[in-house]
């Protein structure tokens, strides 16, 4: 029998890249050196430094995958940076300093591309993170993942610890955030299509659908932070993303879904509601130079799995 050396705690267990985590791990991506302990906001509140530390004496990780945060769509966030800024800054000094204080071997966190310099070139690497001022739109939120990046580097001068950050682009997929007003924009669309398609009315997308993203599928993104922690050594952090060549842009997304919904009506867009940042294309030639053989789910695959997810599990989805 083997023996576990590994006891991986996965901050943010619930969320939509947690529940992709624990799927992979348990369809046979799992290793038998590994134990998997999937925490979320009902087993500590983790703006709490004594809960936090609390959390971490009884579970006793080795390894951590520091998922949890405050997230929501573009709305919230222009209502909201303050809030966006001291939950998230507090939540990640707990858990980095807690996982530094209790000995834990290596922290792998995650970013997000909306952190970059609002006005950059394209395609984004991982070295421009800090070369200007974030969108404005987040920037609670996009400072305060910055500042992961910072601590992981002062971790590592003044500790000698492995704490690194993954930066996926736009994830999606099963146990999402699917409510319109604060969602994401791919799951804000698919509980609008399905409301659409269910009352016979028109499609209204806010915006102009022509701003670009890079979605990644968190099936895809469940297996290469599995990677992440097990392989990828550098402290400065990795874009975990699809190709420049797979950018669409909102208003391709919506019909896409209205595809494998099979809405048949008319799409609107509102052009009274912000666009938000128009682009944010993200190279990954970084992970390509280690895994250059990584198979993406396609885009149009992933969102009907999405879709069909949702339709299936409306009632509680819907929240």
């Amino acid at each position: 029998m083997t023996e576990v050396t590994k006891r991986i705690l996965v901050t943010g267990g619930s969320g939509l890249v947690g529940r992709a985590i624990e799927k992979v791990v348990a369809d046979g991506e799992g290793r038998p050196d590994e134990e998997w302990i999937f925490v979320s906001s009902r087993d500590a509140d983790l703006t709490s430094s004594s809960e936090t530390k609390a959390l971490f004496e009884r579970h006793k990780p080795t390894h951590v995958i520091h998922l949890a945060a405050m997230v929501g769509g573009l709305f919230k966030n222009i209502r909201s940076n303050l809030d966006f800024w001291r939950t998230n800054i507090h939540i990640n000094d707990n858990v980095l300093h807690s996982a530094h204080e209790s000995g834990v071997q290596k922290v792998v966190s995650c970013l997000s591309t909306c952190i970059f310099p609002d006005k950059t070139t394209y395609p984004i690497d991982e070295t421009m993170i800090h070369n200007g001022p974030p969108h404005s739109s987040n920037f609670g939120y996009s400072y305060a993942k910055r500042m992961i990046d910072v601590q992981n580097r002062g971790y590592s001068e003044q500790h000698g610890r492995r704490f690194t950050a993954v930066i996926p682009t736009n994830v999606f997929g099963p146990h999402d955030n699917f409510n319109i007003e604060d969602g994401h924009v791919l799951p804000g669309l698919i509980h609008k299509v399905y409301l659409a398609k269910q009352s016979g009315s028109a499609l209204t997308v806010w915006g102009t659908g022509k701003p670009r993203r890079q979605f990644i599928y968190s099936l895809d993104l469940a297996r290469l932070f599995l990677w992440v922690l097990r392989e990828y050594d550098e402290v400065e952090p990795i874009i975990l993303s699809v190709g420049e060549e797979d950018e669409v842009s909102i208003r391709e997304a919506a019909e896409a879904i209205a595809e494998a919904m099979e809405f048949r009506g008319e799409l609107v867009f509102d052009t009274t509601k912000s666009d938000g940042q128009f682009k944010k294309t993200a190279s990954n030639a970084k992970l390509r130079q280690y895994l250059p053989g990584f198979q993406f789910t396609p885009f149009r695959k992933a969102v009907k799995e999405t879709c069909a997810w949702f339709t299936a599990n409306y009632a509680a989805a819907r929240k």
